[in-house]
C-alpha cells in the first residue's frame, strides 16, 4: 500500500482550459488525473448531439485534451480517469482507440456504462419500480411520454473494478463527479465500501477537486488577492490510507491554495451540510477541519460518513417545446430607457401570449433583479428577449419580427447576432430510483482483447441516512441586527465571502464569514428570510439555512429559484452563478468589534 496517492484534477466542465491535462503531467509527480466534463446541463446538450450523430454523445474535447499528454501519461505510469463517456461512452472510448493508434501508444481502456436506463423503461415499469422526483414536487407521468435521456448517476465501485482489471484510461458515463477521485483511494488503499468515514473522505476530496480550478483561486471572492492569475494551477490532493489529505497545486503556477479558497469550493452546491448524498456516502460536512499546512497547502481532516441513499440519483432529460432568445445592442444616452422602449414595441407587435417570455438589461439588473443597484445610468446595455412555448410557430413569428424595429426604434440601437433561432427545449428532471434496479457494466479494452462484467451498485447496509438536525426555514423570525450601540453600515463583503450555484432549479449559496466574531454576528442577522427578501422578485419558493460552525459558514438553498434551471429557463444568470456575488453586495449594520475582528 502507497503512503500517499497524488490524484490531480484537470477539468471541472466541459469547456475548461485545454491545456489544463498537459500542465497537470508535466508539472511535478502525481499518480492520477481526473476530468470532470458532465454538468445537469452539459447532459441536455450531449442528447441534443447524438439525436444529430449517433457517433456522438461524448465529451470530444477530452480526446484533443489528451492527445499532446498522452505519451507523457504512458511514460509516467499516470492513469486517467474521466467521465467524457456522457450518454455515449462507447463512442467515446473508440476515438481513444483511434487516437492511441496514431500517437503509436498502448494503453487499456476502461468503459463504465450501465447508466443508461432510457432503454429499460418500460422494464422499469413492469418490475413497479418507482422513479420519484428528487424533490417530490412532480410525478413522472408528467413527462414519461417527453423522455430523451434517462441516466442514473452511479459511483466510484465500477471505476474501482477497471482498475482492478488494469485499465490506465477510464470513461465513464454519468457518474457522480467527486467518484472519480474517490474510486483510485479506495483502489490504491483497500478502503472497505461500508468504511463509510473513509469513504465520506474521499468524496470530500473529489467534491473539492471536481471543478478544476474553483479550489485554487478560480471564482474565489478576494481574487484581487491572488498573487497571480496566470496559468492558474489546477488542483492536487496527496490522500493518505487513514482518510486524512492535503490540497496543494503544482509549484510555479498561478493561483493559490489557502483555508478560505478550499472553504469556498467546500460550499459549492452542497444542499444539506450533514447529509451530503452520493451514489457512495452521505458525507457530514459540518465535522470537516481544515488546517494550512504550508504555503499553497490545506491539510483535511474529520470526514464523517453515514450510509449511502438506497436510491440513486437519476439524470431524466426530456423535450419541454421550443424557445428562442435574442440580443439587440442599445447605447446611451438614456439606454435603459431605450431598451424599455424597444421591448414595448416588439411585445405589442407579436404578442405577450408565451408560456414563459423575459426581457433583460444585461448591463442593469439583469442577473440579481430587484437586489441590484438602480441608481446607475449604463451608457450601453445589451437589450435580451427571451420566449418559450410549445408552440413552434408562436417563436417563428418572434423571430421573424425581433429585429424589424431596428429602423423604427430609438437611436443607438445596433446588432448583436442577427434573428434569433428557433430550438427545442428540453427539461432537466432529477428523480430517484431504488439502486437494486441499476448494475453498472465494466469492459476492459486491451488491443484486440475484450473482457465485460456486471458490477452491482447495491451497497451493504445503503439506507436512506439521517437529514440535519436543523434547518431554518425562509418563516422563521429573527431579523435582527446587533443591539451594540456603535455600528457602521457596510456591505456583506466586507465580513464575508461566499460562492453559489445550481441544482436543477435550486440555487444554493455558501457564505462563509471573515472571523468567529463576524460567524456569531450572522449567525443571528443573516437569516433565511433576509436572503429571501433580498432576492425576493427570483425565489418563488423557500429558503433553508444550514449552519456549518467548524468552517464559520452558512448554505443558503433558494428553492425554485432560477426560473426552471438549465436550458429551460429564460434568465440570463439560469445557474445561479453570480447570485453569491450578489449577496455580498447587501448592506449591513456591524458593530465595530466585528469589523476589527476581520481588519475592517
Amino acid at each position: 500500500m502507497k503512503d500517499v496517492v497524488r490524484i490531480a484534477n484537470a477539468s471541472g466542465y466541459w469547456g475548461d482550459d485545454p491545456e489544463a491535462l498537459y500542465r497537470q503531467v508535466i508539472g511535478g509527480p502525481v499518480d492520477y488525473v481526473t476530468l470532470d466534463y458532465l454538468a445537469e446541463i452539459t447532459m441536455v446538450i450531449l442528447q441534443r448531439q447524438r439525436s444529430r450523430d449517433p457517433k456522438r454523445g461524448f465529451a470530444y474535447d477530452f480526446i484533443d485534451h489528451l492527445r499532446r499528454a498522452l505519451p507523457l501519461i504512458a511514460e509516467s505510469d499516470i492513469t486517467v480517469i474521466a467521465n467524457a463517456g456522457g450518454i455515449n461512452p462507447s463512442a467515446c472510448a473508440d476515438a481513444l482507440e483511434a487516437l492511441c493508434r496514431e500517437c503509436k501508444v498502448a494503453l487499456p481502456i476502461g468503459v463504465v456504462s450501465g447508466d443508461d436506463l432510457l432503454p429499460r423503461m418500460d422494464e422499469l415499469e413492469a418490475a413497479g419500480a418507482e422513479i420519484g422526483h428528487l424533490d417530490a414536487e412532480r410525478s413522472f407521468g408528467e413527462v414519461r411520454d417527453r423522455l430523451v435521456a434517462v441516466n442514473a448517476y452511479l459511483g466510484a465501485k465500477p471505476i474501482v473494478a477497471a482498475l482492478a482489471g488494469g485499465a490506465r484510461i477510464i470513461v465513464t458515463g454519468r457518474t457522480a463527479d467527486a467518484s472519480l477521485i474517490l474510486a483510485p483511494m479506495v483502489h490504491e488503499f483497500g478502503w472497505a465500501w461500508e468504511d463509510w468515514d473513509r469513504i465520506a473522505a474521499g468524496m470530500v476530496a473529489g467534491h473539492i477537486l471536481e471543478c478544476g480550478a474553483q479550489a485554487t483561486g478560480g471564482n474565489y471572492t478576494d481574487w484581487q488577492r491572488v498573487p497571480s492569475m496566470l496559468d492558474v494551477g489546477y488542483p492536487i490532493v496527496e490522500a493518505a490510507p487513514d482518510g486524512t489529505f492535503v490540497v496543494t497545486k503544482h509549484p510555479n503556477t498561478g493561483g493559490l491554495v489557502s483555508r478560505r479558497s478550499v472553504t469556498e469550493q467546500l460550499l459549492y452546491e452542497i444542499g444539506d451540510p450533514k447529509a451530503y448524498l452520493t451514489p457512495d456516502v452521505s458525507v457530514d460536512f459540518t465535522s470537516l477541519d481544515l488546517t494550512e499546512d504550508g504555503p499553497d497547502r490545506v491539510r483535511v481532516s474529520g470526514a464523517r460518513g453515514r450510509p449511502a441513499p438506497a436510491t440513486l440519483k437519476l439524470s431524466v432529460v426530456y423535450r419541454h417545446g421550443y424557445r428562442a432568445v435574442g440580443t439587440v445592442l442599445v447605447s446611451g444616452p438614456n439606454a435603459v430607457a431605450k431598451g424599455e422602449r424597444f421591448a414595448e414595441m416588439v411585445w405589442h407587435r407579436v404578442g405577450e401570449d408565451f408560456a414563459d417570455r423575459r426581457t433583460d438589461f444585461i448591463g442593469y439588473r439583469a442577473c440579481w433583479g430587484g437586489a441590484g443597484a438602480d441608481d446607475i445610468e449604463p451608457n450601453e446595455i445589451v437589450l435580451r428577449i427571451g420566449v418559450a412555448d410549445p408552440d413552434r410557430s408562436k417563436l417563428e413569428r418572434f423571430s421573424r419580427f425581433l429585429l424589424g424595429f431596428l429602423l423604427q426604434g430609438p437611436p443607438g440601437l445596433g446588432i448583436l447576432d442577427g434573428r434569433p433561432a428557433v430550438q427545442e427545449a428540453y427539461g432537466f428532471w432529477p428523480a430517484t430510483l431504488a439502486r437494486e434496479h441499476v448494475d453498472a457494466v465494466v469492459e476492459i479494452r486491451d488491443g484486440a482483447d475484450r473482457t465485460v462484467s456486471s458490477v452491482p451498485t447495491a451497497l451493504a447496509g445503503a439506507g436512506t441516512p439521517d437529514q440535519a438536525e436543523h434547518a431554518e426555514a425562509a418563516h422563521a423570525p429573527s431579523d435582527r441586527e446587533s443591539s451594540a450601540s456603535r455600528t457602521t453600515r457596510v456591505r456583506l463583503i466586507t465580513i464575508a465571502y461566499a460562492r453559489s450555484g445550481d441544482k436543477g432549479d435550486h440555487a444554493n449559496i455558501g457564505v462563509a464569514a471573515r472571523s468567529e466574531a463576524a460567524y456569531d454576528f450572522l449567525r443571528e442577522t443573516l437569516s433565511a428570510n433576509r436572503v429571501r427578501l433580498f432576492y425576493q422578485d427570483l425565489i418563488e419558493g423557500d429558503v433553508v439555512r444550514h449552519d456549518l460552525a467548524n468552517l464559520l459558514a452558512f448554505n443558503f438553498v433558494l428553492h425554485n429559484a432560477l426560473g426552471g434551471g438549465g436550458t429551460l429557463s429564460l434568465r440570463v444568470d439560469h445557474q445561479g452563478k453570480t447570485l453569491g456575488q450578489g449577496l455580498l453586495t447587501m448592506e449591513l449594520d456591524v458593530p465595530e468589534d466585528v469589523l476589527a475582528s476581520v481588519g475592517a
